[in-house]
């Protein structure tokens, strides 16, 4: 009957102690659990909409590069064709110069002519004016045959004469005709390319005009995706630090929850000692023991045997090649399935794809200190969410998935969810 007391007196205890506080622990751990699945679906979905970001971002800058391209091309025919213009424009200036030129070789042909003209009709004149002596009475006036000869080869000369002027006449004339005729040509032909090579620049620079624009409306949405995806990171760390904060409440509800378990079975156990000692005169003790636990206060290298391939701060993009781009963490080249160890003790608040970091672990230290190790390979990650890991615990391995060139740790360490140089604290 005593025994049966007993035990009841301890149920009864431990019931006591354990009933409201239990109770609300777990109600408490429960809405915590809720909490973090919402914040994980908020974590996926700013995972998405940053990929998405990222990929338009991506497609952004290869078509702005495409466009550069073609708008070097063009910028090269502009000054091909501005060539082409300034040397049609050189030979029309010629052209017009050589015009002016042979326009006054023509007026000196002309007056030439005239001057001939003005030969053969003074000599017309001399030997038609009112009637008087023509060809022949110039023959039938002849005193002899020797004087007959003589004048028929005067005459002869004469006539010959007049024939050369009327030939060069004539061929001068034409000469300087034909002249007038191909430079005339040649200046509608320059006319006529001129035309030709300026609206061809025209429509190079409206190309060009056309290509710029598109550069622009590339770079705004490059600026665009960028921000947004900035966005999304920075509500990444927000949301990274919620899980944080109520994993170690979690973790702190656990704690009281088993510290008052312990309590309750030291007061059951107590109990059931005092039963005892009321049965037996002597008594026994039991000794307790203690634990103690340190930390060194500086991390840990999170791999070993590996060299550092790219160092925190600004860098040319490896992926995308932009400039100045920020780079917050170290980079470790480590061949594929390489370890990768805690850096400290601490709590596990994210074990799971992230974005562009593919799968990362998130270890918190405390003191808002956490380290971050992403793009471990495809089933490399050792942990899970809410797992406690102490120093130089194995807790991934090396792989090379999301925005990454090849297998390597990219080492984070982060202070309240600002970067910080790893360095500074390895």
């Amino acid at each position: 009957m005593k025994k049966t007391a007993t035990a009841l007196a301890i149920s009864l205890i431990t019931i006591t102690i354990l009933s409201p506080a239990y109770s609300h622990a777990a109600s408490g751990i429960s809405d915590i659990d809720n909490e973090l699945e919402k914040l994980k679906q908020q974590s996926n979905s700013a995972i998405s909409e940053q990929e998405k970001a990222e990929k338009k971002k991506k497609e952004a800058v290869y078509y702005k590069q495409k466009q550069e391209t073609y708008l070097k091309s063009i910028m090269k025919q502009i000054e091909n064709v501005s060539n082409e213009l300034a040397t049609v424009s050189y030979n029309i200036e010629t052209t017009e110069e050589n015009l002016r030129f042979t326009k006054k070789e023509l007026e000196a042909a002309e007056e030439r002519i005239d001057a001939r003209e003005d030969v053969l009709a003074s000599r017309v004149r001399l030997m038609y004016t009112d009637g008087t002596i023509s060809y022949l009475d110039v023959l039938l006036s002849s005193t002899s045959f020797i004087d007959f000869l003589q004048r028929m080869d005067s005459l002869k000369m004469i006539v010959d004469q007049d024939q050369n002027l009327l030939v060069e006449h004539k061929k001068d004339k034409q000469l300087v005709v034909e002249k007038k005729q191909q430079l005339d040509r040649q200046y509608a032909e320059h006319k006529r390319l001129y035309v030709e090579k300026k609206a061809h620049k025209t429509e190079l620079a409206s190309k060009e005009q056309e290509k710029q624009k598109l550069i622009l409306g590339y770079e705004k949405e490059i600026e665009t995706q960028s921000e947004l995806s900035d966005r999304q990171d920075q509500m990444l760390v927000e949301i990274a630090l919620k899980r944080s904060a109520l994993v170690q409440e979690k973790n702190t509800l656990k704690e009281e929850q088993a510290a008052r378990a312990a309590k309750a079975k030291a007061a059951a156990e107590e109990a059931e000692r005092r039963e005892k000692l009321q049965k037996v005169s002597s008594s026994s003790t039991k000794s307790s023991s203690s634990s103690s636990s340190n930390g060194s206060g500086v991390l840990g290298m999170p791999i070993q045997g590996a060299t550092i391939s790219s160092n925190f701060g600004p860098r040319v993009h490896p992926i995308t090649g932009e400039l100045g781009k920020m780079h917050n963490g170290t980079d470790f080249a480590a061949p594929q399935g390489t370890s990768i160890y805690a850096a400290e003790d601490g709590v596990v608040i994210m074990a799971e794809w992230y974005g562009g970091y593919g799968n990362t672990v998130i270890v918190d230290h405390g003191d808002g200190l956490w380290t971050l190790y992403p793009h471990i390979r495809e089933n490399g990650i050792q942990v899970k969410e809410g797992e406690s890991v102490s120093r130089g615990k194995k807790i991934a391995e090396v792989g090379s998935t999301g925005n990454s060139t090849g297998p390597h740790l990219h080492f984070e360490v982060r202070v309240n969810g600002t970067p910080q140089n790893p360095l500074s604290y390895l």
